[in-house]
């Protein structure tokens, strides 16, 4: 215990009162952490209960402009967008690749051919693909962001190397 609690040799050694103050701010800084890392996992609950909560309100948003608008609308896009990212965000997998498969079609239509927007989506869709564990799709989809990028960053880009040594880890 006496190691545990050892003072720092000094030229001038503390006060009592100055070795008790610090053993009191210590205390309260470790317990501070403390609260903070339980208010960390309840802010993270409340942060899975929030996302599931957008989720729903943008199904119920997609199903009302449904009644109106085609898929491609861009409203609907962005909406569709919306609820991909929280399906990524909770680590829904499925529901994001339901999402992206939905948006890649009118993204490539909306876009310019060698769209950055558009190869993002592929690049989401082949790593969705491939952590679902169905590498056919994934590859065709990463190669597809490959195809893409290779037109608009150039063929010796990082991102391109990056994308390409995932291809032949998988």
């Amino acid at each position: 215990d006496k190691e545990k609690l050892e003072i720092r040799k000094l030229n001038d050694p503390p006060s009592a009162e100055t070795v008790r103050d610090m053993i009191k701010y210590a205390r309260n800084v470790i317990e501070e952490f403390r609260r903070a890392k339980h208010y960390k996992y309840i802010l993270c609950l409340i942060l899975i209960a929030l996302a599931c909560e957008l989720l729903e309100i943008c199904e119920l948003s997609l199903d009302k402009m449904g009644a109106v608008f085609e898929d491609s609308n861009v409203y609907m896009l962005h909406m569709m967008y919306q609820a991909m990212g929280v399906c990524l965000y909770v680590q829904d997998w499925e529901g994001a690749l339901r999402y992206g498969q939905k948006i890649i079609r009118p993204y490539s239509k909306h876009y310019p051919s060698y769209s950055l927007n558009v190869a993002s989506m592929w690049l989401k869709l082949g790593r969705l693909y491939m952590a679902l564990e169905n590498r056919a799709a994934g590859v065709k989809a990463l190669k597809r962001a490959i195809a893409i990028m290779e037109v608009a960053h150039g063929k010796d880009h990082p991102y391109i190397s990056e994308i390409k040594k995932e291809l032949e880890d998988h």
